[in-house]
C-alpha cells in the first residue's frame, strides 16, 4: 500500500506533495493530455505560444531599460519578468510543447502509446508556433519597436541576431539546459496546492534559464520572427540604430536550420532525458513493471 502525505496526516493537507506523489500526478496529467481531442489541444497550444511570446515581450522591454545595470543583473530582471509566460500557461491552462515533454513519464509507464505521444507533441508544437508568430506579427504592427526612443526595437534586433550566431551543437546544448529548467518548473508545480505556490515554484527556474542565456524553442518563435519583421518591413529603423548588418543577417531559413531545429532537439533531450526519464526511473519504474 502506498501512503500519501494526506494519509499520514489523517486527511486533506495544505502541505506540498512529496516527489513520489508528484511522479504519479505527472503520469496522470500526461495520460490526460495525450487523450485530449485535437481541436482543443491545438487551441490551447496557440494560447500557450501567445503566452510565452507575451513573456518574451516583457523581457525585451526590461532589457531595453537595463542599460545602466550590470549585465548579469539585467539578465536576471529579464528572466523574472519572462516567467510571466509559463505562469500564464500553467495557471491559465494551456498546452506548451516543452512542458509536454513530461508526457514521456506516462509513455514509459505504458499508459500512453508512442503514436499518442508524437501526436500530442506535433499538434502542440504547431499550435505554439502559430501563437508565438501571430503575437510577433501583432507586436510589430503595434510598432512597439519604436517605444523608448527605439530602445525596444534595438534589443529585439540584437537578441534575434545573437540567436542566429550560435553553432548547431551549441544550440542543442543550450536547448537541453533550458528545458531541463522549464520541465523542473512544471515538475515543481505538481507539488503545489495553490496558485501562489505554483507561481513561486515557476519563477526561479525560468529566471535562471533566461539569465544564463539558454535557448527555448517556443520563445524563439517570437524573438527571431519579430526581429525578421523589423528588419524586413522597417529597414530604416535598423539603419538609424547602426544595426543594418545584424538586420541583414536575419533570415527565416537561417532561423529554421541553425536555431529552431537544434534548439528543439535540445529541448526534447533536456525535458525527456534529463527530467522526465530520471524521475520515472526513480519513482514509477517498479510499478510500471508489474
Amino acid at each position: 500500500m502506498t501512503w500519501t502525505a494526506d494519509d499520514r496526516r489523517g486527511g486533506p493537507s495544505l502541505d506540498a506533495l512529496l516527489p513520489a506523489e508528484m511522479a504519479q500526478r505527472a503520469e496522470d496529467i500526461g495520460a490526460r493530455k495525450a487523450g485530449m481531442d485535437g481541436m482543443s489541444l491545438f487551441a490551447l497550444a496557440v494560447l500557450a505560444g501567445a503566452f510565452i511570446a507575451l513573456g518574451a515581450v516583457f523581457a525585451t522591454v526590461s532589457l531595453a531599460g537595463a542599460g545602466t545595470m550590470p549585465w548579469g543583473a539585467g539578465r536576471v530582471l529579464a528572466g523574472v519578468v519572462f516567467s510571466l509566460g509559463l505562469i500564464l500557461v500553467v495557471i491559465g491552462g494551456a498546452e506548451l510543447f516543452t512542458g509536454n515533454n513530461l508526457i514521456v513519464m506516462a509513455w514509459a509507464s505504458r499508459r500512453v502509446s508512442t503514436a499518442a505521444l508524437v501526436r500530442n507533441w506535433v499538434i502542440v508544437f504547431a499550435g505554439n508556433a502559430v501563437g508565438a508568430v501571430a503575437t510577433a506579427c501583432v507586436v510589430y504592427v503595434a510598432r512597439t519597436h519604436l517605444f523608448g526612443g527605439g530602445a525596444v526595437g534595438q534589443v529585439a534586433l540584437s537578441v534575434a541576431h545573437a540567436k542566429l550566431q550560435l553553432g548547431f551543437v551549441q544550440a542543442v546544448a543550450l536547448g537541453m539546459l533550458c528545458n531541463a529548467l522549464v520541465c523542473m518548473a512544471v515538475w515543481l508545480t505538481y507539488s503545489c496546492r495553490s496558485t501562489t505556490d505554483k507561481i513561486l515554484a515557476i519563477v526561479p527556474p525560468i529566471s535562471a534559464f533566461v539569465a544564463a542565456g539558454f535557448e527555448h524553442s517556443i520563445a524563439n518563435l517570437y524573438f527571431v520572427p519579430v526581429g525578421i519583421l523589423i528588419a524586413t518591413f522597417d529597414p530604416g529603423f535598423a539603419l538609424s540604430r547602426g544595426l543594418e548588418q545584424q538586420a541583414a543577417a536575419l533570415s527565416l531559413s537561417g532561423f529554421l536550420a541553425w536555431n529552431l531545429l537544434p534548439v528543439t532537439i535540445g529541448n526534447v533531450i533536456g525535458g525527456v532525458v534529463m527530467v522526465g526519464a530520471g524521475y520515472w526511473f526513480v519513482y514509477l519504474r517498479s510499478r510500471a513493471g508489474r
